[in-house]
Formats: structure tokens, C-alpha cells, sequence
């Protein structure tokens, strides 16, 4: 079974529901319709009903099991504008300002998942990560305890030899352009729960990842990997985890034990932590396109989940994202 199988499966078992505000747009709604009828999520879709109701007639959808609201008239906007107010005023945000927030699908859709009225929230379709990232960290925030969003890609490899069944962890791929040592640490943990939670990883072993393995390189690059590891133990001594570790030593089971003799990490690593944006980047779309490597972008961090999605996105990556956002809430 797949690890997208095994993420439907987890949907089914304890189903969730997912605000959809991009709701007029043409592959959200396909994929609303396929989350309702195949028991994945119960979806919302925000917008103008009857736009969508018209969309859907077109398209020979049926929305049977799919909630539509239109944001500026629902029972909930009074609500939710006082309670952004209250939120945002010490920011300069005027009642009217809220108001207007509020009308917008994005920021409704927030508001939903902060209450509760929603347990997750999948957007991306039309706009950008930081269309969705700004209102989330505004008014979601981040876990307690944790002090940065970020990003996992669950790779799923052909060779099962490696990792934990095939299957790693790496991080950040997106959002982090150069974190600084706490945000690594803060990265690492997150990354380990994804692993836990979405994959079934038990336990999850992190290797922070460098040019250097066991202080071989001397670099402020590398101390900066050095002090991330120590503040992650020090934030999460449960956690296996260490650092500085170069990919091989990471990755294969004689290059670990000869060059980290003894750690509980080298040579069997499933959580990958690069250390910034360019090498996460790189390295999942190396292994992505080289290996032939599923990966699947999952974001991490917030108080309540939500996650995004590519402007090229298909209807399946929008479903396959809503049952990633389904088990984490779960």
C-alpha cells in the first residue's frame, strides 16, 4: 500500500471537515464533490452558491454531501469580524477593516478552523502560499511550544531499503529560506510528529543534515547544524536526533557507523533536516525526479492544520492534500 493509500485510509477512519475557500474554482469543486462521495472529508466550500451551484451543473457535479457558504451572508460573519477586531486591533485593524477581512473567502475560511466551525483548511488552487500563510500565522498561529511554520515532504521511495519502508521525511522544502538554529530545532520536531502522525515512522530518527559529519568540516555553517541538535535535545530529549551528519552518513548503514560510531541516528535516518531552503529544495526535487520519488507537501507548525497547494495543482493533488489535512486534525 502506498503512503497516499494509507493517508485515505487514516481520512476514512476518522473523517473530517475541510474549508475549501477557493469554491468557485473548477478543480476545487471536482474535488469536493470526490472527497464527499468517497467518505474523505465532509467540504466546505466557500463562494457564491450560486456560482457553484451553477459551476457544478455544468461540469455534471453532484454536491450531495458538500456545505457551500457565502461568506458576507453567513449567520457566522458578525462573529467572526468582532472576533478578528479583537484580535488585530492592537495592530491598527479597525472594525471595518475586519469586515472586509472577513468577507474574504481566505480569511473567513481561517476564522472557520480557529473556531472550530472547520477542522482544516486546503487553499492554493488560485492563490499563493502567502495568501494562506499570512491570515494562518495572524490568527491560528503556531503550535504551543513551537515558534516557526514549515514544510515536510513525505518521500516515498522504490527502494524500501532506505528509511523507514521506502519512505523519509524532509524538511524545509518551502517556507524557511535560512533558519536560524532555533527555527532548525523548532523544524526538526515538527518534522519528527508529520513523520509520526501522517506515516506511521516509529520512532522517528532526524538526522540534522551538513557538509560535515561529527565536527569533520570546521564552518560557521556547520556550528550553526551543531547548535540546532543541541537545542532540539534540549527542547525534545525523547526525540532520537543528531547532528552535524552528512547524507551518506545519514543514509547507509557502513558510512554511519564509520564515520558517527554510535549514534542512534547515523545509517538509519528517516527524518532529513536540511539546513535552509536551497538544500531542501534541491534535494527532494533531486529525489523526486531521479529516483522517481512520490513527494507530497505537507505544512507544519500551526495550531490547527492547513496546507497548501500548487497554482498548477490537479484534482487529485487537491484531494490527496485535503486527506493529508484530514489526518493531521485527526
Amino acid at each position: 500500500m502506498s503512503i497516499l493509500d494509507t493517508i485515505r485510509a487514516k481520512a476514512r477512519e476518522n473523517v473530517k471537515s475541510i474549508v475549501l475557500p477557493e469554491g468557485e474554482e473548477s478543480r476545487t469543486l471536482q474535488a469536493a464533490a470526490i472527497l464527499a462521495r468517497e467518505g474523505l472529508a465532509k467540504p466546505i466550500l466557500l463562494g457564491d452558491p450560486e456560482k457553484i451551484r451553477a459551476a457544478a451543473e455544468a461540469a455534471g457535479l453532484t454536491l450531495s454531501g458538500v456545505t457551500v457558504i457565502h461568506p458576507a451572508e453567513s449567520p457566522d460573519f458578525d462573529r467572526y469580524r468582532d472576533a478578528l477586531y479583537e484580535l488585530r486591533k492592537n495592530k491598527g485593524v479597525t472594525l471595518a477593516d475586519a469586515a472586509r477581512l472577513v468577507s474574504d473567502p481566505m480569511y473567513f475560511g481561517i476564522m472557520m478552523v480557529k473556531f472550530q466551525d472547520a477542522d482544516g483548511l486546503v487553499s492554493g488552487a488560485v492563490h499563493s502560499t502567502g495568501d494562506m500563510l499570512r491570515p494562518a500565522l495572524q490568527i491560528i498561529k503556531t503550535k504551543p511550544g513551537i515558534k516557526v511554520v514549515s514544510s515536510s515532504m513525505i518521500i516515498e521511495l522504490k527502494d524500501r531499503s532506505i528509511g523507514s519502508d521506502g519512505l523519509l521525511i524532509y524538511a524545509d522544502c518551502v517556507v524557511n529560506p535560512c533558519p536560524t538554529a532555533e527555527e532548525l530545532a523548532h523544524i526538526a520536531i515538527s518534522s519528527a510528529e508529520t513523520a509520526r502522525v501522517l506515516c506511521g515512522i516509529e520512532p522517528p530518527r532526524v538526522a540534522m543534515l551538513s557538509f560535515s559529519t561529527k565536527g569533520s568540516a570546521k564552518h560557521d555553517l556547520v556550528s550553526k547544524v551543531q547548535e540546532a541538535t543541541k537545542i532540539a535535545h534540549q527542547l525534545a530529549p525523547e526525540l532520537l536526533l543528531d547532528g552535524d551528519l552528512q547524507f551518506d552518513a545519514a543514509l547507509v548503514p557502513d558510512i554511519g557507523a564509520s564515520k558517527a560510531p554510535g549514534s542512534p541516528v547515523a545509517g538509519q535516518a528517516n527524518v532529513l533536516i536540511f539546513p535552509d531552503l536551497q538544500a531542501g529544495n534541491i534535494g527532494y526535487k533531486i529525489t523526486q525526479r531521479l529516483a522517481g520519488a512520490e513527494a507530497i507537501a505537507v505544512l507544519q507548525g500551526l495550531a490547527a492544520p492547513c496546507n497548501d497547494l500548487s497554482r498548477g495543482c490537479s484534482v487529485e493533488d487537491i484531494v490527496n492534500t485535503a486527506c493529508v489535512t484530514v489526518v493531521q486534525a485527526g
